[in-house]
């Protein structure tokens, strides 16, 4: 056993260990706080009410493998939700096409700061943190004002519709059965690290991404387009900046300046407790779903014991990504160890 862990990958390692920290965490929280921890629909709505951010971190994931990072996704949430909020309330807009202008400003976002980073090779964080403040103030020229979509019934078809999950409903004190369910936002968030998994494990595209954040000058020897792929890396962040504002406006259903705020940083922190170095080269997609899940629960955690107070949970997380980031470091020393 002992040698199995010697000889596992740092990305699986990593991913080992967030893997048994949000299992020991949900079966404690179980086990000690019971309540609503002990319902499947508890569970079920971590995934419900965190379908958006697992879409982000999954991008920020993608981007900090290459050795990146990317800080203007909170604004993309906010420009797409209240774009999508305007052309579809006042303008009773289509579905589909509010879809469409979700993709179209998170691919222009993707593909401009990704051009930016990879060819011109200015800084990212610079190049990202002007994107954040870009699309926060094209937010408030279309709209200053939040509001709900309350008019476009076939938005709120798609909102409110329900996938059941059977035999795992509870059944309430009155008699009455209530099914556990998921959101479509669920079912397209874990579509997208399906896909992501696949793309990162078996393709040619996903172990560029791996060979250019572990070593750039490797990467050039092997023949791998770095600049190419850093710049696919942005625009699929990007682009699920977009897919991830269309996923929060179904959940949330209304337009606010305010929308996504703090979100680029709670996908970046659920990357790296997912796994996924900021120096790059290493990094799992499911750890990324695990990471948001792992943040979600032991928020839910400190307020459940009765600690309330938003500065709490803001103490917890900060302390939870520490231990995950000295992981990361001890990780690092064991492979410096192994290669000497």
């Amino acid at each position: 056993m002992k040698q199995k862990f010697k000889n596992m990958s740092d990305t699986n390692l990593l991913l080992f260990i967030t893997i048994v920290t949000f299992v020991l965490m949900y079966v404690l929280a179980v086990c000690c706080l019971g309540g609503g921890f002990t319902k499947p629909q508890s569970f079920f709505d971590l995934l419900n009410e965190n379908a958006a951010l697992i879409i982000l971190a999954c991008g920020l994931s993608l981007v900090m493998i290459t050795g990146s990072i990317d800080i203007s996704v909170g604004g993309i949430i906010a420009l797409v939700s209240m774009s999508g909020a305007v052309y579809l309330e006042k303008a009773n807009g289509n579905v589909f096409v509010s879809l469409l202008i979700a993709l179209g400003i998170g691919l222009v976002f993707g593909a401009f700061q990704g051009y930016l980073i990879a060819y011109l090779e200015i800084q990212p964080f610079i190049v990202t943190l002007a994107g954040m403040f870009l699309a926060r103030g094209l937010t408030t020229i279309i709209n200053r004002d939040s509001f709900n979509i309350e008019n476009n019934e076939a938005f709120k078809a798609v909102k409110n519709l329900r996938i059941e999950i059977p035999g795992l409903g509870t059944t309430n004190r009155h008699g009455i059965y209530n099914p556990a369910y998921i959101t479509i936002g669920v079912v397209v968030a874990l579509l997208i690290v399906l896909i992501l998994f696949c793309v990162l494990r078996w393709t040619r595209l996903g172990r560029s991404f791996y060979a250019v954040g572990g070593n750039n000058q490797s990467a050039l020897m092997l023949g791998i387009n770095v600049k190419k792929s850093k710049f696919l890396a942005h625009l699929l962040c990007g682009l699920l900046g977009g897919i991830g504002g269309f996923v929060f406006l179904l959940n949330l259903g209304s337009g606010a300046v305010s929308n996504g705020g703090g979100f680029e940083m709670l996908a970046i922190a659920s990357a790296i407790i997912g796994g996924t170095m900021l120096t790059g080269g290493v990094g799992n997609i499911v750890g990324s779903l695990l990471g948001v899940l792992s943040l979600r629960t032991i928020q839910n955690i400190v307020r459940s014991i009765g600690l309330d107070e938003a500065w709490w949970t803001e103490i917890t997380v900060g302390a939870m990504l520490c231990i995950f980031l000295v992981i990361q470091s001890i990780v690092m020393a064991r492979k410096e160890k192994k290669a000497k």
